[in-house]
């Protein structure tokens, strides 16, 4: 069967029936209206099906870093699949697209982290790297020391074992290994802190930290989980120094940090990794995705330690863990030319700049009444309404609030992603300052004409 690229909204919507949509309210999505037909993108831009041009504000989904329509990438994932389609990197086996994307890998990701496993999502790059945590405390006799430290708040992926170090909202009626995980307090000082200073606070966290390591018992926990910035769960920026506070005790208990990078690396906060260049942590395995290939082609890294990789990898170790895509030729391809076309351009640098006019702008929408906090940093912002700005009293799900505001803003030509009571705002990285003030522009439109309705 031949797509027909010139389909009608109509016969999209009529094929679209058989289509599963990802975290979507699937009853909703039966009723005449519900859903929006993309066909076509350039730049900051994506074009529907009824020929609207909307600026991407979202970026795809957290990943198309670079834009969209880059004949850079393009080109190389064609010439590649002419070279070499497809060749798995199980056994002995490997091809050069995947080793130079590693080798390239390696050399941006900070200090020891010299190993990269290839996955297909981030979701896969994090349930890898907790297999291969617990493979390294099996190959070092340590077998109960398995659990899984993450956080309330926290989004890690969909698969069985990362859903279970997601956030709870994200699993409600849905199962997930929930015995290996414990969730430490969320760091979002404005709902969290309770009349502390921020200090205050961040020793509150620490404490929770230590305490939950007492209970459970080092010799029992593997690894903590932890986003520089969570993402899903509502762009929450932890107070300062949180991150090297809580390494440091995650070092003296000999549990490994892991550094969720799906959303920060490539480029999103002005460095292609922001652990280490942001925050001053250098973890024991960073996990990416999404910006790693700026979603042109499918792909995760899980990158790890030399000293992990020596354990697993000395006399009698066997490496059972495996997925047929990973390091798929395409999509190394796609990931060396995104890279490639961020260094020429300087492209984290330019967000340096871009990004902070980007969260400027946005934080400028505070002085709306229904406006709580707009959070987040460069192209990674979160803004949460609330109905009372003094009490931070939340709206109710009925009120639907963020969708609300979503759908206002995409009559408009933005589109924005809803999130509860939280707008969510992680577009391409190449917006100009004219695109960040019309964006800025469309947004208070928005919500003004939301309040008008209450």
């Amino acid at each position: 069967m031949k797509l027909d690229l010139n389909m009608t909204t109509d016969a999209v919507l009529t094929a679209d029936t058989h289509l599963i949509q990802s975290f979507a309210d699937l009853n909703a999505l039966k009723q005449n209206g519900a859903r929006t037909v993309i066909v076509g993108a350039d730049g900051a831009l994506v074009r529907d099906s009824e020929g609207n041009e909307l600026i991407d504000g979202i970026g795809g989904l957290w990943c198309v870093n670079a834009g969209h329509r880059r004949k850079e990438i393009i080109d190389a994932i064609t010439e590649q699949l002419n070279e070499l389609d497809f060749y798995s990197t199980f056994y002995n086996f490997t091809h050069p697209t995947a080793a130079a994307l590693a080798e390239k890998i390696a050399s941006l990701a900070p200090g020891h982290l010299n190993k990269v496993y290839f996955g297909n999502s981030g979701s896969v790059a994090n349930d890898s790297a907790v297999r291969i945590l617990h493979h390294y405390n099996n190959r070092l006799g340590r077998p109960n020391k398995k659990k899984i430290l993450s956080r309330i708040g926290a989004y890690h992926g969909s698969t069985y074992l990362s859903i279970a170090m997601t956030t709870p909202l994200y699993s409600v009626g849905w199962d997930g290994a929930n015995d290996l995980v414990h969730h430490l307090r969320s760091p979002h000082y404005w709902r969290e802190g309770d009349g502390m200073s921020e200090a205050e606070f961040l020793d509150a966290l620490i404490e929770d930290l230590k305490s939950s390591i007492e209970d459970i018992g080092a010799e029992n926990i593997a690894a903590f989980i932890a986003e520089p910035i969570m993402g899903a769960g509502g762009v929450i920026v932890p107070p300062a120094g949180y991150h090297a506070r809580m390494a440091a005790v995650c070092a003296e208990n000999d549990i490994k940090y892991i550094s969720d990078e799906v959303v920060t690396a490539f480029g999103r906060l002005g460095h292609f990794f922001a652990s280490q260049d942001v925050f001053g942590v250098t973890p024991d395995i960073i996990t990416t995705a999404k910006g790693l290939t700026s979603g042109y082609q499918p792909m995760s890294a899980t990158i790890v330690s030399d000293e992990i990789h020596e354990v697993i990898s000395g006399p009698g170790g066997l490496f059972l863990h495996g997925m047929t895509y990973s390091g798929h030729p395409a999509a190394a391809a796609a990931g060396l030319a995104n890279i490639a076309l961020m260094e020429r351009d300087k492209l984290p640098e330019q967000v340096r700049t871009t990004g902070k006019i980007f969260e400027n702008a946005l934080r400028g929408l505070d002085d709306l009444s229904i406006v709580g906090e707009v959070r987040g940093s460069h192209f990674m912002i979160g803004i949460e309404f609330v109905k009372d700005k003094a009490t931070k009293e939340p709206f109710t799900p009925e009120d639907g609030i963020g969708l609300r505001v979503a759908r206002a803003a995409q009559a408009r030509g933005l589109i924005a992603r809803p999130l509860g009571n939280i707008l969510i705002l992680s577009p391409t990285l190449i917006l100009t300052e004219s695109q960040i003030g019309q964006v800025a522009d469309i947004l208070r439109d928005s919500i003004t004409e939301v309040i008008s309705t209450l």
